[in-house]
């Protein structure tokens, strides 16, 4: 879906740009909560679900899955860090 004023900005880092081969995705996700975002995600890209974590930004911040989305807010999938 291309950009416009009624969605949200996905962004995917690491390992989740490589499973979905998207840097950015535009939806419209007002009303849904994190959770159900998740789970729609991992509906239409399987392979998310074998990452041991992943995390969500919701406009820079982590936050919990029942946080409902707003129109225009900006979602971060944050995959496991490996360092060493």
């Amino acid at each position: 879906m291309e950009k416009s004023v009624n969605s949200n900005k996905i962004l995917f880092f690491g390992i989740t740009k490589d499973i979905t081969g998207l840097s950015e995705l535009y939806l419209n996700l007002e009303g849904k909560s994190i959770a159900t975002f998740k789970e729609e995600l991992t509906l239409k890209f399987p392979k998310l679900k074998l990452l041991s974590s992943l995390n969500i930004a919701l406009n820079h911040e982590y936050v919990p899955l029942d946080l409902i989305i707003s129109l225009g807010d900006e979602i971060a999938l944050i995959p496991p860090v490996s360092g060493g």
